[in-house]
Parts: structure tokens; C-alpha cells; sequence
């Protein structure tokens, strides 16, 4: 494990941090009307913190047992092509396109229950989690390193916890500052709702770079 290989993971992970499972629920669920309860803000983010690392680990699995057949130069080659590719169709999404948050908004209006909003966290997991490509390609990168299973087990659990880091940072603003965040949230709400597209876009786009970065290092600089 190399600190080039943290670096980078924490860049990925930062990146995932920015989508609607792991920022913007979490957000909508600080500006449900009424008093905010932090218990169901941890069955949230808890369960799709451990989604993602179980999907994680079962992804690895499936990973590794491909490049245990590929030459490492070859694995090295596989991922390079990952990263051009991420980094190319970032251009193909529309800025002024917007994602459709309302009927996430309006489930989340509508939950009571613990259990209501971890089904809610488990099925935001299903739907982002093919669209997750920087947590993809994170998870090419671990296997591709040749790292050992304990090595990829505690970076993987280390991802899924950066992931949740902004949401809770903005939980802790919103206890400390109670009602004077809400407009500074209600405008993050906002701004992703006019310009989500954009924002994939370019999170695709420093993924593939930092993706084909690894490998280009590994490939000819290591």
C-alpha cells in the first residue's frame, strides 16, 4: 500500500461523498419539517455506509478472481482504459440537464419509520451504485495494487467513511447552528437540483484522470 494509492482513494472517495445517497438525502432529511431526530439521520447514513462497503467487498471478490488470470501489466493496462474512458464520457453530460430530485424529496417528506428510511438508503445504494463510477474505479485500483484481503478490507471500509464525511460535517453545523443553516442548505438543495448533470460530469472527469494517473505511474514510473 502506498501513500500515492491513499491520496487517490481519498480524492475518489471525496468525490462519491457528492452524490444524492450520500450528501443530498442526508440533506433533505436535515430540512424535513419538524424537529431534527438524529436517529433516523444515523439509520440513514449508516446503513448506506454499510451497502457500499458489502457491495464493495463483493465487487473485489469478483475483481480480483479476473486479474488473478491477467498479467499485472495487463491489469495496469485494463485500468488506464478505465480512466480514459471515465474521463472521456464526463463530456457527454449536459450541465443544463437536471436530475429529478423531486420524488426523492417527496419520500423523504414521507417517511416516518427506521425502517422506511433504511429501505430508502438501501434503494438510493441499488440505484447510484452502477452510476458510482469513481467508487468503481476505486475498487479497480485495490485490486489491480495487489494488495492483500485485510490491506483492501480496511481501504474499502476507509472510503465508505470519507464518503459520509461532508454529510455529517453539515449534520454537525446544523446541531450547532440549529435554524441559521437552513438557508445555506436549502441553497446546496437547490443549486443540485439546477445543476447536478454538470456536477457528474465533472465528478467523472477527475475520477478517469486520477484512475489513468495510478496507472500511468505504475506502468512507467514505478
Amino acid at each position: 500500500m502506498t501513500l500515492g494509492l491513499v491520496a487517490a482513494l481519498a480524492g475518489l472517495a471525496l468525490l462519491d461523498s457528492t452524490s444524492i445517497g450520500t450528501l443530498f438525502i442526508p440533506i433533505w432529511l436535515m430540512l424535513t419539517p419538524g424537529r431534527l431526530k438524529l436517529g433516523r439521520f444515523g439509520v440513514y447514513l449508516g446503513t448506506i455506509t454499510v451497502f457500499y462497503f458489502g457491495a464493495g467487498v463483493l465487487i473485489v471478490l469478483g475483481a480480483s478472481r479476473v486479474i488473478d488470470h491477467l498479467d499485472s501489466k495487463i491489469a495496469l493496462w485494463v485500468q488506464l482504459v478505465i480512466g480514459v474512458f471515465l474521463f472521456v464520457i464526463s463530456f457527454r453530460f449536459d450541465g443544463k440537464k437536471k436530475p429529478g430530485t423531486g420524488k426523492w424529496q417527496e419520500r423523504i417528506n414521507a417517511t416516518g419509520s427506521a425502517g422506511a428510511l433504511a429501505g430508502i438508503a438501501v434503494l438510493a445504494g441499488v440505484v447510484e451504485l452502477a452510476t458510482m463510477l469513481p467508487y468503481l474505479g476505486a475498487i479497480g485500483m485495490m485490486s489491480a495494487a495487489d494488495l492483500p484481503a485485510p490491506q483492501i478490507g480496511l481501504l474499502l471500509a476507509g472510503y465508505c467513511l470519507v464518503m459520509i464525511v461532508p454529510a455529517v460535517v453539515l449534520l454537525a453545523a446544523r446541531l450547532a447552528l440549529q435554524s441559521k443553516i437552513e438557508p445555506l442548505l436549502t441553497r446546496i438543495s437547490a443549486w443540485f437540483a439546477e445543476k447536478g448533470a454538470g456536477l457528474t460530469g465533472w465528478i467523472l472527469g477527475i475520477a478517469g484522470f486520477l484512475v489513468a494517473r495510478d496507472a500511468i505511474a505504475r506502468l512507467f514510473f514505478l
